[in-house]
């Protein structure tokens, strides 16, 4: 049997309430269940996979999200490119709420994970450049054809979470030159990048930091209502994305593990 799909997306349920022809599908995987079961439906022309990040009843809080298990049933099903939007705060006054980013960079600041497929062998990914590069121009042309402003560029300071960032953390995240704070960016790319597959990310700024000015700490209900404010705009450039992504890859992703031998098949 071919592909079930080439594409997902990594998202919330919100994002792919309104297909037509979609199908559910169950994976098992040798790192547990996925998420939730996943959606499958034709889009611009290509079958496409959506994963709700953290369930569709936001059951999986972002430090125990079984990252391995949905990148893995994902590479299973197919894929081959994967879309993840996520939320994040800003770490500087001009990142607001409302604004889009599409990331190049990503620092680890979180504990305990287990971020690596590979407990055997000499296996060592390169992870210099962690987003894929036809996934950013993809992502940046499509909100532009949106009339969606996104920032071209910018660093993930993933942190461990659930807590949000205190004010002298927030300032120290900036001050190394960090754009926006997230708690589920990793080890999500890098899990990708493992399995060969292309992973891009566009963030929705919901809050600006702790630390960036002075009032109140951001909320849970204020990220929440920023990124349902917000979803119908995502939703379209997402789904523009999806139908103007290659259909043959020419980047360097799928080339990830040239030259290596992994301790066991991948699917």
């Amino acid at each position: 049997m071919g592909p079930t799909a080439d594409i997902a997306v990594i998202g919330g349920s919100g994002l792919y309430a309104l297909l037509d022809d979609a199908t559910e599908h169950r994976v098992e995987t040798p790192y547990g269940d996925p998420s939730d079961v996943i959606t499958v439906a034709p889009v611009g022309g290509r079958r496409v996979a959506f994963l709700p990040r953290h369930g569709r009843d936001h059951r999986h809080p972002p430090h125990l999200i079984p990252y391995r298990a949905n990148l893995w049933a994902l590479r299973t099903l197919g894929v081959r490119q994967v879309l993840a939007p996520c939320a994040v705060g800003g770490l500087r006054p001009e990142l607001g709420p409302g604004t889009f980013v599409v990331p190049d960079q990503l620092v680890d600041r979180t504990s305990g994970r287990v971020q690596t497929y590979y407990d055997q062998g000499a296996v060592h990914v390169a992870f210099g450049d962690p987003y894929c590069p036809v996934g950013r121009r993809t992502l940046l042309d499509a909100a532009t054809g949106r009339d969606v402003p996104a920032v071209d560029g910018g660093t993930v300071v993933v942190v461990e979470g659930p807590r949000f960032s205190t004010r002298a953390e927030s300032r120290w995240y900036a001050s190394m030159g960090g754009a926006v704070v997230n708690m589920t960016g990793h080890p999500e790319a890098v899990l990708a990048r493992e399995l060969a597959l292309c992973y891009t990310s566009i963030a929705l700024v919901t809050d600006l930091d702790a630390g960036v000015e002075a009032g109140d700490s951001v909320t849970q209900d204020e990220v929440f209502r920023v990124f349902g404010e917000n979803t119908d705009r995502l939703r379209g450039v997402l789904l523009d994305a999806v139908g103007a992504l290659p259909a043959d890859r020419d980047c360097s992703c799928g080339h990830a593990l040239d030259g290596i031998r992994t301790p066991f098949p991948l699917p």
